[in-house]
C-alpha cells in the first residue's frame, strides 16, 4: 500500500512538472499577452489551474508578466529549463535538421549536424540515442550549387541592399537592386523574395537562375520584418509558425 502510494505521489508530481513546463513552452511562443481562458484551452486544463500554475513559476523565478483578466506575456530573454520534446516533436526536429542538411549551404548543412549533436547530448538518457536511430530521414535532393545562398542569408539578417545579375526564363539578363526578405525552399527550386527597386514591388528570384550577387553596404530604408509582413498578406502566405 505504501508503495502503491508513493508511486502515485511521483507520477502526480511527474505530470505537475511536465504541466509547467508545457505552460512555459504555450508562453514562450507568443510575444503578446495571452489570456488564462486560451492557456487553459490549448493545454487541457482549468483556469484556476492556470492560474495557480503561474503563480508556481513565478515564485520559481520566471519572467512572467501580467496579471488575471488581462492576459500573461514571457519576459524576453527567459530560457526554458533543460530540453525536453515529446516523441512527434523529436521526429519533426530531426527530419526538419536532416532536410536542412540536404538543402543548405554548406555553412547551413555544418550547423544543422552541429545543433543535431547538442540535441542529442541534452536530451535525457532514455531519449539521448533516439536523435542517432531515428527512422526520420532525408533522402539526396539533388541540391545545386548555391554559392549564393550565403551572402543572401547574410544579407537577410544584415537588413541590407543587394545588388542582384538576374536570367529570367526568357534568358534575359537584368541587374536588380533589392532589398532581401524571405528565402522559400520549395520541391523544385529555391526562391527568394524581396522588394525590387527597379520594378518598385515585391519580385521572385529563383537562386539558380542568379548570376552574380554582390553585398552592398546600404541598408533598406524599412524594417524587414514590417517588409515580410506586407509580403505575406499580399501573398497570402501566413506565418509559419
Amino acid at each position: 500500500m505504501r508503495q502503491a502510494a508513493h508511486h502515485h505521489r511521483e507520477e502526480t508530481a511527474l505530470s505537475r512538472a511536465s504541466r509547467l513546463l508545457d505552460l512555459l513552452q504555450a508562453l514562450r511562443r507568443r510575444r503578446h499577452p495571452v489570456t488564462a481562458g486560451t492557456l487553459a484551452g490549448e493545454l487541457g486544463v482549468s483556469v484556476r489551474t492556470v492560474y495557480r500554475d503561474i503563480a508556481t513559476l513565478t515564485a520559481q523565478g520566471a519572467a512572467i508578466e501580467g496579471e488575471a483578466g488581462i492576459g500573461y506575456v514571457l519576459r524576453p530573454g527567459y530560457l526554458l529549463p533543460p530540453l525536453r520534446f515529446t516523441g512527434d516533436e523529436l521526429d519533426a526536429l530531426i527530419l526538419g535538421l536532416r532536410l536542412v542538411r540536404q538543402r543548405g549551404d554548406d555553412i547551413l548543412e555544418h550547423a544543422a549536424a552541429n545543433v543535431i549533436a547538442k540535441i542529442s547530448a541534452v536530451l535525457p538518457d532514455t531519449h539521448g540515442e533516439e536523435v542517432e536511430t531515428s527512422g526520420m530521414l532525408a533522402g539526396p535532393a539533388g541540391r545545386n550549387e548555391m554559392p549564393c545562398l550565403e551572402v543572401i542569408r547574410q544579407a537577410i539578417r544584415d537588413e541590407t541592399k543587394l545588388h542582384l545579375r538576374y536570367t529570367d526564363k526568357k534568358e534575359h539578363t537584368t541587374e536588380r537592386l533589392i532589398w532581401p526578405v524571405a528565402i522559400g525552399f520549395f520541391e523544385a527550386a529555391e526562391v527568394l523574395a524581396a522588394w525590387c527597386e527597379k520594378r518598385a514591388d515585391f519580385r521572385h528570384f529563383r537562386l539558380d537562375r542568379i548570376v552574380a550577387v554582390t553585398p552592398g553596404r546600404e541598408r533598406y530604408p524599412r524594417r524587414r520584418r514590417i517588409l515580410l509582413a506586407e509580403w505575406r498578406a499580399l501573398t497570402g502566405i501566413d506565418t509559419p509558425y
